[in-house]
């Protein structure tokens, strides 16, 4: 197992992928570059507790500082990766450096969509990405009393409730009739929208965003105007109108990029020694039998032990469900599964859905294909062997908080 392995992006899918290859006895020298002059971190906690202030900074890393020169792990940081050559099997870096390799994995995550409308770049208008920017938002939300976020995805609904906890005025404007509807659909995506109103977000849906206009000094955010001629006082604009994966270097060398890296099930790219791992990696699923490229913590946890894997030669395909989570004002919630493109019958919901406490899922043809808890816990693997049972359930069981989900597992 020797030889060299370079992993290209500094956040939790590069450094679990290093991780997982010394787990794995890998021996050869390890190259890990970071485009940030941060070690990597998890980023679920910046639009969250951190971003809160319920959580230290030293909690979001993924490892301890002195963990990468003890597992002789050559940690880069501020070397962002411009090139790949596949005939010399190199990379090169911002300070002209070539380091060549055996193996190379793309963890290069995602980027933050930008807002493409007159006034997008004035000062106050900001984005959530990094670690610094949660730093950022932190401070501005201290001192920012009146707060829009364009955009109803995750990260904009967690930022909102952030945002309230810090007392500010909060307007939210979605394009769709409902917040997380393509996510969750109008069954679900509704009782997201009743929780915002319910701590005093203004959320406003089918919001066409026309203009950031600024205030009297010309340089500052001022207000947002919409299509219809509102104008929605602001002095910060928080834009999370979704990510972009970050694939130009594969797409650079022609690396099948489509929606994503397009990789197998053990990760492996077009090029046979060129992995993909996290948000970029849009991945062979054995159990669904499709391609499915997941943007979520899970994945760039998860994923990196099966690169590692096929790395050293193990056969050890990819075959996780998609998992993610959120937590907003008083609900936390799980969700897990794939409804995929063919979409659901009906939604079936088992518990108190106005009091938010509930599990539902989502059903096609009598199977369920994805569930989701809120506000109840201790049950995703039931709901994760309800799944991958693809038994036929019966409704009325299915809604029903008294029969067990295990006893759903075998086909009624």
């Amino acid at each position: 197992m020797s030889g060299q392995v370079v992993v290209v992006g500094g956040g939790l899918a590069g450094a679990k992928t290093v991780e997982g290859l010394r787990e794995r006895g890998y021996d050869g020298r390890v190259v890990l570059f970071g485009a940030e002059t941060e070690r990597p971190y998890e980023r679920p906690p910046l639009s969250k507790g951190y971003l809160q202030g319920g959580e230290e900074r030293d909690t979001a890393f993924v490892h301890p500082a002195g963990w990468y020169a003890d597992h002789d792990v050559d940690l880069r940081l501020g070397a962002a990766v411009t090139a790949i050559d596949l005939a010399a099997q190199d990379v090169l870096d911002g300070s002209r450096t070539r380091t060549g390799w055996d193996h190379l994995v793309l963890a290069t995550g995602s980027e933050p969509r930008r807002l493409d409308v007159p006034g997008a770049g004035l000062t106050g208008v900001v984005h959530l990405r990094t670690i610094d920017d949660s730093d950022r938002l932190r401070a501005l939300l201290s001192a920012a009393p009146r707060v829009v976020v364009i955009g109803g995805g995750w990260i904009g609904l967690e930022v909102a409730a952030a945002a309230r906890a810090a007392g500010c005025t909060v307007s939210v404007l979605v394009r769709d009739p409902q917040p997380l509807l393509r996510a969750l659909g109008p069954e679900l995506a509704a009782m997201f929208a009743d929780l915002h109103r319910a701590n005093g977000v203004d959320l406003r849906t089918r919001a066409e965003v026309s203009e950031i206009v600024a205030a009297g000094d010309g340089t500052r955010v001022g207000a947002v105007e919409l299509a219809d001629g509102t104008l929605i006082d602001a002095d910060l604009v928080v834009v999370g109108i979704g990510a972009a994966p970050r694939v130009d270097l594969g797409r650079s060398v022609g690396l099948h990029v489509e929606d994503g890296v397009v990789v197998d099930a053990h990760l492996r790219s077009s090029h046979p020694h060129v992995l993909a791992v996290g948000d970029i990696a849009r991945a062979h699923h054995p159990f669904l039998g499709t391609h499915v490229r997941v943007e979520h913590w899970a994945n760039a946890l998860n994923q990196p032990a099966t690169a590692a894997a096929t790395i050293v030669g193990a056969d050890e395909p990819y075959d996780r469900l998609p998992y993610f989570f959120t937590d907003q004002f008083d609900l936390g919630m799980e969700y897990v599964g794939h409804v995929g493109s063919h979409g659901y019958d009906e939604v079936v919901v088992r518990g108190d859905l106005q009091n938010r406490e509930l599990v539902a899922f989502w059903r096609r043809d009598g199977r369920v294909l994805a569930g989701m808890n809120v506000n109840v816990w201790d049950v995703v693997d039931d709901v994760q062997a309800l799944i991958r049972s693809r038994a036929v359930v019966d409704h009325d069981r299915l809604a029903d908080p008294d029969v067990p989900l295990a006893d759903l597992v075998q086909p009624v």
